[in-house]
Parts: structure tokens; C-alpha cells; sequence
């Protein structure tokens, strides 16, 4: 078993003055090779890794506090601290570091002589110790000169705070306090003043210990009262003597703890309240002070619960129905203060401490005080909650889900949280936000935990649909059963905004839960309502849980949408937003902006059927237009399936060829092209029909795949070319549908068809547009124009057979010279 002497938990001071515990383990001293030196190690008790390698300079303060800490910086802004468990081994590591730094072992700080100049350090070494003048009511305005001057010097410091131990001189102080009160002589009274502030600037363990004794600290912040600068001294003393009252909810047997909670108050209001806000260089001198209070309150939550005859007595009584209103606030008030002391305990002893609530019973006393009428009670259970939740918030989804079986839902404790989450009294919802907060951490799926023989997701979140679901949802249903919401005030479109919330985290975190919830109870209709809220924020949180369904792109969600026309009151909001540019209509045209770029055929269809003549004017962005465009895609690969089966064909890998041929390629296919037009109506021989449609097949291959190697995606192109409104000329080869030999050749330019009219340039993820007028046609896209491909509809058989004997004729297809078409 390891040695217990040497035992510590090692702190580091962070930015906010605080100490973070970095763990616990065993420490040691040896020399380190890599090092150069005697260090301190400290390795983890858990596991063994090293928390600590720490070299002991010999330039470094190292200050050893309360017998059992020992505390020193090793940078600008890097403090350590280790807590031993026993004196002996903090006594013991204390030895060895006044060794390497050949100081005496009975010194409780270590001298740093960093900030010394070279002539004050022989000074200052030359001189044995610091004289101080006698204790006498004429020489205060002396001493309180030289504290002043040696302020400013580590080493003055250090010898300043020896001579104040040595000779008992704070004690001495305090007499002189007592005898200038009782002659009014404000002069001494404003010196000490200033000798009590500079000690305590000295930042000393060994006088904080002799100046917050239970027979001086009440002196000691009487000669705080006695500001210079304060036309009247300050009544600190009648506040703590008077005011404040030490209320002992539960009678505290061990006159240790209870001595040590008189001075831990008290110190921490001679920090907070009696001492003047530090200055920038004066903050770090208080650190001690701040260590000091910090270790205190660490020593009080473990004496507590270690009394487990105290904590038995408390919550008899919390639970007790023969309580009485006033004596459980009290209780409730200081299991809050418990729980908030409990925070600077290490993990492993914070979790031993809400273990030991838990067995005593915390839930259930907080589910009988949260029932009661006191606001005020109600908060402080709150924020006790709020401490077990952010802790364990398995613990407390594990209690619920037992209680459940045992009691009705309107008395559950999760249940009673959102009941006061919805009726809080506060106008701004304080309350409120920070129950949703909890209720969020409980619901997440993240924090669950999931073991061989159960999964608390699946358990908890059938749970809360079950038990709880109905009643967060209450006031959203009941203020939306007409068209617009039944109440519109502020503080219920605050509350009603903070339920979406939650329920849009639902949405995003627990799929087929909430999805049946929503299509069973129609949760999105009734949320939709709050579109016409006249509180623009209302209608956002509305308007964000609708995408962030969409934004799943389930077919059930959407089905759902499309059978109840859900996009009604959306529409409805855009056009009586108009022309302005705001947060709203940017969030709806958003919206719809990914059903476009996401191709979400469905909704696609839905809207342009059921709502274009609405949105057919919207020009200022290309998102609806864009949209019209993604539906008639859609009906002409309806209506021309092969062409959608030629597209799939020509995507195939196997047609793929290299970049630089492609490009020499469609080089001489526009170039024949544009020659062959231009001698006149190309002819078409009845015997080569077959022959032309495969080498036009092949031709529209290669000129594909060289689009796509070229521009990356064919959406792009749309796009680009739909936005800017580029005109270039294009050519539409059509045939005839009556079975003509004949074959018109006409040129047309592009800016003659408007956007997503059935002329239009080609679209996204199809090789061209199909004309309503002309089944038999179907139009190319492409930089130089549009190439026409002909669909003959008695050529089915010989269309299958070159499918078959694809790879042959498209290896064998001529490039260099364009078929001539004749009748």
C-alpha cells in the first residue's frame, strides 16, 4: 500500500483566480537527468502517469501554508499548489526543498531574488534581519512608512513578515487600535489602516493564521473601517456582529467545523467587502488570501460529510410534512450553499459527495420542495437540481424513470420542472431559460450511456414521450388551435420561443420519438400558426423548426408537409413581408433554397404545383425560378424515361477517355459542325438511321464527359448561366413527328426563352429540355449552342440492340468527320 504521508492533490491557479484540481497521487523527489536537477514527482494514484515534474530552483519562492500546503509560481502566470494529506509528509517535502535551496526548514516562504538589484541585494544581505520600531502610539506613522517602502522587495518583504511573527507584533497592533478608538485619535486609526492593509498585502500564511484567530479578526476589520479616503469609517463589525446572523439549521456538534465556518464567512467578507478593489499589481499579492478561503471551504464540505449523523438529521426534516415553511427555506438554503462549496472538490471526491446526497435521499427532498408556493424556496431547489444535472444527469434520469412506476405524471419530478419552467412569474423568463437548459442536458442522447444489458436512450426517451412530452407541449397547442395565436403578448412568445427550441433539438437528436410525435399529434401545423405572431422572433423559431425537419429529408416528414399543405402559412408570411429585406424573408428563401440544391423531388413538386403562380414574379433571386426549372426536369424524364436511361448509360465509368483527346475532339466537332451548317440542310439516308443515332450518341458522350471534366457540375452551368443572364446563340435541330424525311434546320437566340420556359438552355442533372410542343425533341445545352437528338418512336427494337453492342460502337465511332444527315 503506498505510503499516505505522501499522498497530495496538485492545483494549478487558473485565469479567474480559482484553483482547478489536476488530481491525485503520490508525491516524491529525486534528481531528474533531463532536468538538471532535484524535482518533484508526482504521479497519478489511478494509473500511474505523472501529473507533476516539477525541478525546485533555486530562485523560486516556494510558501508552505496551513501545514499541509505547500504553494509556489514557476511562471508569470503559473501557479502550483500541493495539498498533502498528513503534515508529516507536507513537513517532510518542505525539508527537501529548503535543502536544495539551503534555507532553514523552519522558514515558511523561500526567497526569491529575481526582482532585487545587485546593490540593494547586498544591502539587504548584509543586514541580518528588519528592525521594526517599538510598538507605540508615536511611531505608527513610521511603521506604516516602512511597510509601505518594503512592499515593493521580495527580500524586505519576507523580512518584514519574520519580524511581524517574531516579536508578535500584530497582536501589539491591535491593542494600539483599541486605545486610538477609545481616544478618537483618527490620525493612528488612518495609519493602522494602512499597516493592516500592507500585511495583508505580504501575502503570508503564517500571519492570515494569527490575524483571522477567532480573539483578532474581528479587530483586524475594525482597523479596515478606518479608511483615509472615507470621510466616515465604514460599520463592518455591527454588520458582522448584528446583521448577519449565523442561523444553525441543524445543530453542528464539532466545535472545529464550527469554528472553522465563523472564520471562512468572515474571511470571505473582508475579501469581498472590506478590502479595496486590488490593483493590477497588488492581485497577485492576495493570492495566499484566495488559497486561503479556497482550502478552507474544501475542509468543510469534507467534515460535513463525514458527519453522518448532520446530514441524516437534514433530510429527516426536508421531507418532514410537520416542517414549517420558514425552518425548510433555511434547510433548503444551506443544502444550496453545501452543494456550492462542493465545487471545489476533485472529481473523485465530487462524485463520493453527490453519491452520499443521493443515498440520502436529495431527489425526493427536492421533489417535495418543489411543490411548495415560495418563490424563493422554489429557486434555491432549483439551483440544486441544476448541480446535480450538470454532475450526473444519469442519476437523475435513472430516479425519474423509477418514480414513474410508482406515482401519477402530474406529480412526476421532471414533470413539476416543466410546469415551473412555464409558469414563471419573472417577466424576462429567467427562470425559465435555465430549467429549458436542464431539461435540454437530460433529453440529450449524448450524455446517455449504453451497457450490454440496456440502453438509457431508448428507456429515457420513451419515457419522457410517454410521460412528459404532452405536457411541455401544452401551452403551444392551447394558444394555437385558430389561425393566428390565441395570446400574442411578450412573455408567452418568450415562453412558446424557448419550448421550439427545445423541441427543435428533439428534431435534430431523437428521430422516430419525435417524428411519430409530430405526425401523430400534427405538432408542425400547430407550430406554424406562430408565423403570424406579430414577434418576428417567434415566427423565426417556428420557421427554424420547419427546416430543421426539412433539413432531415425524410419522406415521412415530407409526405406529411405535402398531405396538410404546411407550406401555406410559409407562403403566407413571405408575401405579407413584401419587399423587405429582412432576417424573415432571408430564413424563407433559404428554406427553400436547399429543397433546390438538395433536389428534394417531392416538396419540388409540391410547391411549383401549388404555389408558382405566387412565386412566379419573386425575381430579386433566381431560387424559385431555379426551382421551376428542377420541376420540369423532373416531368421530362416522366414523360421521356429513355432519355433519363441514356443519361445513366453515358455517366457509366466505362465511357470515360482522357481530358486532352476530349478537347482536341469537341474541338473538330463544333468545327465540321459549324462548316457542314453552313452548305446547307444536312440529309439524312433512310439505311444510315441507325448508324447516325449511335454516332450521335457517341459524339453526346464525349462531349458530356468533357463538360463535366471541364466545369466540375453540370448544376453549376445552370446556374451560372441562369443568374447572370449570359446570350449566346444556339441551334435546335427538330424532326417532324408525322415520320417527314425531311429535316428543318433553325436558329434561334437563347434570350428568346425565358427562364425555365420549356426553350430554355439545359438544366441541372439532364442533358437538355424537352418542348411540351415537341415530344419527339429533345435540345442539348452547350457552350456553342444547342445539339438536337431525335427520338424515333418506331426505333425501339434497334435502340435496345445498340444498348447491347454498346461498347463496340462506341469504340468504333469515327471522331475526325461528322456524319452528313440526309432524307
Amino acid at each position: 500500500m503506498a505510503d499516505t504521508r505522501r499522498r497530495v492533490k496538485v492545483y494549478t491557479l487558473n485565469e479567474d483566480r480559482q484553483w482547478d484540481d489536476r488530481g491525485t497521487g503520490h508525491v516524491s523527489s529525486s534528481y531528474v537527468e533531463r532536468l538538471k536537477g532535484i524535482s518533484l514527482l508526482v504521479r497519478a494514484e489511478s494509473d500511474g502517469s505523472l501529473l507533476l515534474e516539477s525541478k525546485i530552483n533555486p530562485n523560486t519562492a516556494y510558501q508552505k501554508q496551513q501545514d499541509t500546503l505547500i504553494v509556489w509560481s514557476e511562471a508569470e502566470n503559473y501557479d502550483l499548489a500541493l495539498s498533502f494529506q498528513e503534515k508529516a509528509g507536507c513537513d517532510e517535502i518542505w525539508e527537501k526543498i529548503c535543502q536544495v535551496q539551503g534555507k532553514d526548514p523552519s522558514v515558511d516562504i523561500t526567497q526569491d531574488l529575481v526582482d532585487e538589484s545587485e546593490e540593494e541585494r547586498f544591502d539587504d544581505m548584509s543586514s541580518p534581519g528588519l528592525e521594526l520600531p517599538p510598538c507605540e502610539l508615536s511611531r505608527l506613522e513610521e511603521l506604516a512608512e516602512l511597510v509601505a517602502t518594503s512592499l515593493p522587495s521580495p527580500l524586505r518583504r519576507e523580512k518584514l513578515a519574520l519580524a511581524l511573527e517574531n516579536e508578535g507584533y500584530i497582536k501589539k497592533l491591535l491593542e494600539l487600535f483599541h486605545v486610538c478608538e477609545d481616544l478618537e485619535n483618527m490620525e493612528g486609526l488612518h495609519h493602522l489602516y494602512e499597516i493592516i492593509k500592507g500585511i495583508f498585502l505580504l501575502n503570508r500564511t503564517a500571519l492570515f493564521e494569527v490575524m483571522f484567530s477567532e480573539e483578532c479578526i474581528m479587530d483586524v476589520i475594525g482597523c479596515l473601517e478606518y479608511d483615509p479616503s472615507l470621510s466616515l469609517p465604514r460599520k463592518h463589525r455591527e454588520f458582522l456582529t448584528k446583521t448577519a446572523k449565523f442561523k444553525e439549521v441543524i445543530p453542528i456538534s464539532d466545535p472545529e467545523l464550527k469554528q472553522k465556518i465563523h472564520q471562512t464567512y468572515r474571511v470571505q467578507y473582508i475579501q469581498d467587502m472590506v478590502l479595496p478593489t486590488p490593483s493590477v499589481f497588488e492581485e497577485n499579492m492576495l493570492s495566499t488570501l484566495h488559497s486561503f478561503i479556497f482550502f478552507n471551504k474544501v475542509e468543510i464540505v469534507g467534515m460535513l460529510q463525514e458527519d453522518e449523523k448532520f446530514l441524516t438529521e437534514l433530510f429527516a426534516q426536508l421531507t418532514d410534512d410537520a416542517t414549517d415553511d420558514d425552518k425548510r427555506q433555511e434547510l433548503v438554503n444551506f443544502l444550496k450553499e453545501f452543494c456550492a462549496f462542493s465545487q471545489t472538490l476533485q472529481p473523485q471526491n465530487r462524485d463520493s459527495f453527490f453519491k452520499t446526497l443521493s443515498n440520502m435521499g436529495i431527489l425526493p427532498a427536492l421533489e417535495v420542495i418543489l411543490g411548495m408556493d415560495d418563490i424563493q424556496v422554489r429557486s434555491a431547489a432549483t439551483d440544486i437540481f441544476s448541480y446535480l444535472v450538470e454532475y450526473n444527469p444519469s442519476m437523475v434520469r435513472e430516479f425519474v424513470m423509477q418514480e414513474a412506476q410508482q406515482n401519477d405524471d402530474d406529480i412526476l419530478l421532471i414533470n413539476l420542472i416543466i410546469e415551473h419552467m412555464i409558469c414563471d412569474p419573472d417577466p424576462e423568463l429567467g427562470g425559465a431559460v435555465q430549467l429549458m437548459g436542464l431539461l435540454r442536458t437530460l433529453v440529450d442522447p449524448e450524455n446517455m450511456l449504453a451497457t450490454a444489458n440496456k440502453t438509457e436512450k431508448t428507456e429515457f426517451l420513451s419515457f419522457f414521450y410517454k410521460h412528459c412530452m404532452h405536457v411541455l407541449t401544452a401551452p403551444l397547442l392551447a394558444n394555437t388551435t385558430e389561425e393566428k395565436p390565441s395570446k400574442d403578448d411578450f412573455q408567452t412568445a418568450q415562453l412558446l420561443a424557448l419550448i421550439l427550441e427545445l423541441l427543435t433539438f428533439c428534431v435534430e437528436h431523437h428521430t422516430y420519438h419525435i417524428k411519430n410525435y409530430i405526425i401523430n399529434k400534427d405538432i408542425l401545423r400547430r407550430v406554424l400558426v406562430l408565423m403570424g405572431s406579430k414577434h418576428a422572433f417567434v415566427a423565426l423559431c417556428a420557421l427554424r423548426f420547419m427546416r430543421k425537419i426539412i433539413g432531415l429529408k425524410d419522406e415521412f416528414y415530407n409526405r406529411y408537409i405535402m398531405k396538410a399543405f404546411l407550406f401555406e402559412a410559409v407562403m403566407k408570411a413571405f408575401l405579407n413581408n413584401g419587399s423587405r429585406y429582412n432576417l424573415l424573408n432571408s430564413a424563407i428563401i433559404e428554406m427553400f433554397e436547399f429543397i433546390r440544391v438538395e433536389d428534394i423531388k417531392s416538396l419540388t413538386a409540391h410547391v411549383i404545383e401549388n404555389y408558382w403562380k405566387a412565386l412566379e414574379d419573386v425575381d430579386y433571386v433566381q431560387t424559385f425560378k431555379g426551382l421551376k426549372l428542377r420541376y420540369e426536369q423532373q416531368r421530362e424524364r416522366q414523360d421521356n424515361p429513355k432519355l433519363d436511361s441514356m443519361r445513366s448509360i453515358l455517366r457509366n465509368n466505362r465511357y470515360r477517355r482522357d481530358a486532352r483527346t476530349l478537347e482536341e475532339e469537341e474541338e473538330m466537332w463544333f468545327n465540321t459542325d459549324e462548316d457542314e451548317m453552313e452548305d446547307g440542310e444536312p440529309v439524312l439516308l433512310p439505311t444510315d438511321k441507325s448508324k447516325n443515332d449511335d454516332e450521335i450518341m457517341d459524339h453526346f458522350g464525349k462531349f458530356m464527359e468533357r463538360k463535366k471534366l471541364k466545369d466540375g457540375d453540370e448544376k453549376e452551368i445552370l446556374t451560372k448561366n441562369t443568374l447572370t443572364g449570359r446570350q449566346s446563340p444556339s441551334f435546335k435541330l427538330s424532326f417532324s413527328s408525322g415520320g417527314s424525311s425531311k429535316s428543318s434546320l433553325t436558329s434561334h437566340s437563347a434570350s428568346s426563352n425565358a427562364p425555365g420556359s420549356p426553350g430554355s438552355p439545359g438544366s441541372p442533372g439532364s442533358p437538355g429540355t424537352i418542348a411540351k410542343s415537341t415530344p419527339h425533341m429533345a435540345a442539348i445545352t452547350t457552350k456553342g449552342g444547342l445539339i438536337g437528338l431525335v427520338d424515333y418512336p418506331d426505333d425501339d427494337e434497334e435502340e435496345e440492340e445498340e444498348e447491347e453492342d454498346g461498347d463496340e460502337k462506341e469504340q468504333s465511332a469515327p471522331l475526325t468527320k461528322k456524319s452528313r444527315l440526309g432524307s
